[in-house]
């Protein structure tokens, strides 16, 4: 009888933190990326205050619905960071990405890695939490993102922050592979880790931008063109383009590419389709309102779920966490913009709003539902705490230090 009342009380107390968490910044900031925090916080308090309430969906315990839920947000997020991008420019606007890409990522996997060894855990065990924990989110990071298609103002600040978002999660994937096959093996050897480069480095990541173009172009031939008279965009909505971004996700698996870059680039390839038709901005506002309210429940499930993570959290954990956020990221990011035509402000900028959230949820998940992870309670409190200092730290500073980071009028290439 508990459960059954119980389950009611949770319901309540969604809807109650959703929204509070975007009524309450406006009194403070007006930003409504704060509500990431409120929302974990409130679904801390809605388990945490209620006397032998149950601690829903563990983690640990269930990993599934995580991974499945985590999926679609990422899924929908991806696209959505696509259709942001108004144009793609010069190809020296993509040099800071690319500097992200090739250098930040793989040094911050190493770092966390090296800094999971330190705290005791297995090589193989310490690689899956750098890679889990490398990639920035697309979904949390919207105040420091490009804005919506056809309003323009693309800086190089916030252009760099959205690409790298775009494409990080699929490319952290090979990582996450990686770390799978050195537990499943026991270790390393040169047929592995010629096995690694050939598929999951080079054949998934070619197929998964392959799918992209190929079926981003299908899908917008289909919303503006065929037929040109009664064309699909006419019905402006933007359900039969997520249909498409299903279909490109699904297919992309299927053959065994990355999804996840497939649905990006399936994004860019429809906003360059018709770029100046208003059916982009209804795609992109039916995009954001479908992501924004998968992830205020994923937000609230994984506040909720803290009390049955405490008993994992040790300060070794903890210092993981906050280091990535401090120190390893903006560290290896300032590093690696040497020389990428960012000004020293924007540089810093770009540096420090490494976001992290869905993304870390979901290649946890991922990982734990098909592997047998030792330490998998450490993982997911060092994730939680990770993505917690995050959407506080990041939600509650990120719009303002770049609208001061960025120029009022975009004037540059």
């Amino acid at each position: 009888m508990f459960e059954f009342t119980f389950y009611h009380i949770l319901l309540a107390a969604l809807g109650a933190a959703i929204l509070l968490s975007h009524w309450l910044p406006r009194w403070i900031s007006g930003r409504e990326p704060a509500s990431s925090a409120l929302l974990i916080g409130a679904g801390y308090l809605s388990v945490a205050l209620i006397p032998g309430a149950p601690a829903p969906l563990d983690p640990v315990a269930s990993p599934k619905i995580w991974e499945l839920v985590s999926e679609m947000c990422v899924i929908i997020g991806l696209f959505g960071v696509g259709i942001r991008i108004d144009r793609l420019r010069a190809w020296r606007i993509w040099n800071p990405t690319i500097r992200l890409l090739a250098i930040t990522m793989p040094l911050t996997i190493a770092a966390v890695a090296f800094a999971g060894v330190l705290t005791g855990m297995a090589v193989a065990t310490a690689l899956l939490l750098g890679a889990v924990l490398a990639p920035t989110d697309p979904v949390l990071a919207s105040d420091v993102q490009v804005g919506p298609p056809l309003e323009g103002g693309e800086h190089p600040v916030r252009f760099t922050l959205t690409t790298e978002a775009g494409l990080n999660d699929g490319l952290a994937f090979p990582f996450l592979y990686l770390a799978l096959a050195l537990m499943a093996a026991g270790g390393s050897s040169a047929e592995l880790i010629g096995e690694w480069l050939a598929i999951d480095v080079g054949y998934r990541i070619a197929i998964g931008t392959a799918c992209g173009l190929v079926i981003g172009w299908l899908v917008a031939k289909l919303l503006f063109d065929w037929p040109r008279k009664n064309a699909l965009s006419k019905t402006e909505s933007g359900l039969v383009a997520l249909a498409g971004v299903l279909i490109v996700y699904g297919v992309t698996e299927l053959a065994e590419g990355y999804g996840f870059i497939a649905v990006f680039v399936a994004g860019l390839t429809l906003r360059r389709s018709e770029t100046g038709h208003e059916y982009h901005a209804k795609l992109h506002d039916f995009v954001e309102a479908l992501e924004r309210a998968l992830t205020a429940l994923l937000l609230f499930a994984l506040g909720a779920a803290i009390p049955s993570l405490l008993p994992y959290v040790s300060w070794p954990l903890a210092a993981i966490a906050i280091a990535l956020i401090f120190l390893i990221r903006p560290l290896a990011a300032w590093l690696s913009l040497a020389a990428s035509g960012l000004k020293t402000r924007e540089r810093f900028v770009v540096a420090f709003y490494g976001i992290r959230g869905v993304g870390s949820i979901y290649y946890l998940a991922y990982a734990a539902t098909h592997a047998d992870i030792p330490d998998a309670g450490q993982l997911w409190a060092v994730v939680a705490m990770a993505v917690v200092v995050s959407t506080v730290v990041h939600g509650f500073t990120a719009g303002l230090a770049v609208e001061r980071a960025t120029d009022p009028v975009p004037n540059r290439p």
